[in-house]
This record gives structure tokens, sequence and C-alpha cells, in this order.
């Protein structure tokens, strides 16, 4: 069953999301959902296409179309680490979005034309002290340059969706911050978790700092969602000082 799969049926869409690629053929594109094919056709005009797709009943079709390796699995099973691409254009399965981001997150490529839900997208890029900032802003900054690059209406899918579309640009760089990443992981989350307590008082429900030096801490009299991810990486260090 394909949870929360809207097919793209908009061919001037998917155009855009091949040009903003910037695609030639010595690329490999991974296609995450490649559904019906729409978008897998476009892109193998030009270059190679990794394409992984779940649901039985389009692999035949897929495997039809030239340049293309069809991989007829569930995406989140699969070791992104053995398959070989320097591009990814996808519309993401809306259901697998958050953890399908973060595993391409941790590979290495060159850049990743995806596209999410309007919500999540504008979480995705969220700025410190709005209401949509939070901690999925911050681990998405952590590991990657991201860019809206074009709202898409709800019409230009099918089943037609309740809410709009953006397409993503997102360019990994690795890790931002020389900081313990578990334990700005855990920072993080327990920020986000007690947005309306202070610094201070979240880290010590958490077990993240000692309740004796909770009033030294660096900004602990802010609330989480107030720090910039620079800002947290400072918190993080000074909690790995102290121990």
């Amino acid at each position: 069953m394909r949870l929360s799969q809207n097919f793209l049926i908009d061919e001037r869409v998917a155009e855009r999301q091949v040009r903003y690629a910037n695609l030639n053929e010595k690329d490999i594109v991974l296609e995450i959902g490649a559904g019906k094919g729409i978008l897998t056709k476009k892109i193998a005009r030009i270059a190679k296409v990794i394409a992984i797709e779940i649901d039985k009943k389009f692999i035949g079709k897929l495997r039809k179309i030239k340049n293309v390796e069809v991989i007829n699995e569930d995406v989140l099973k699969i070791n992104l680490n053995e398959l070989k691409f320097n591009k990814v254009i996808s519309n993401i399965p809306y259901h697998i979005s958050s953890p399908i981001t973060f595993r391409l997150l941790e590979k290495k490529f060159d850049v990743g034309i995806l596209m999410y839900q309007k919500e999540f997208a504008e979480r995705m890029t969220a700025n410190p002290g709005t209401k949509k900032y939070s901690r999925l802003s911050v681990m998405v900054y952590y590991r990657a340059d991201c860019f809206l690059l074009e709202r898409v209406p709800r019409k230009a899918f099918y089943p037609v969706p309740k809410v709009d579309s953006y397409i993503v640009k997102i360019i990994p760089i690795g890790k931002r911050f020389k900081v313990d990443e578990n334990l700005f992981e855990r920072v993080v989350k327990s920020l986000f978790s007690h947005r309306r307590k202070k610094i201070k008082n979240s880290l010590v429900i958490d077990g993240l700092l000692k309740k004796d030096y909770a009033e030294k801490i660096i900004y602990g009299d802010r609330r989480g969602d107030s720090l910039t991810p620079e800002e947290i990486a400072e918190l993080c260090m000074k909690i790995e000082g102290i121990k």
C-alpha cells in the first residue's frame, strides 16, 4: 500500500525539476518513488536513472524506459551507500519525508531536487524564532544548504492532496559544526521538546546538564527555539567542556 503517495501529473513541473538539477550525460540520478515514470522519462533522456519503486504494478512500465535501472524495494530498507549516484531528483512519498531526507544527507552527492509537502518544506527552511522553526530546521541546516525553489499547486498531483507542495534544492555539506553529533542531536531534541521552557531547565530535565551547572550555562535563560543553529553548536561545546 502506497501511503500518502500523490502522483505528479503536470509535465511542465517535471521538466522544471530536471532543469533545476542542471543534468549532463555523465550524471547518475537517484529517483525515489518513481511511480508511473513521468519524472523518470525526462531524467533518462539526459542521464542514467536509478529508480526506486516499492509498488510492483509500476515496475514493468519503468523497466521499459531506456537508461533506467529499476529497484523494486522499500527505499528505507535499502543501503544507499551501496548505490552510486551524484544527484537526486524525486517526488518524495510524503509519509517518509523525514526519514528519507536524513538517510540521504548521510551520503555525499552533488545536489538534490526534491518535492515535499508545503508545511514540511517550510519547516526545513524556517528561521530561528519563527513558528515553523523546529528540530527539522536545525538538523537539515546542520547537514545541508537548503532552498525553496518553487511552490507547486496541489492540482499538479493525482489524487489531489489537501495542500500545495514545494520543490526544494538540497546541497549536502557533510557536518556544518565541529561538535559531537550525538550530543548535538540530543540537545536539539531537548530544546524543541520543551519549547516553552528555559534552556537550562530543558537540559536538566533531559539529563544533559547537572542542576549545579544550570545557572552558569550559556543561553540558559533563553528558550530553545530562539537559538540559531550556530548558538546551539556553541551551547554543545560548553556542555562538552563541563563534562
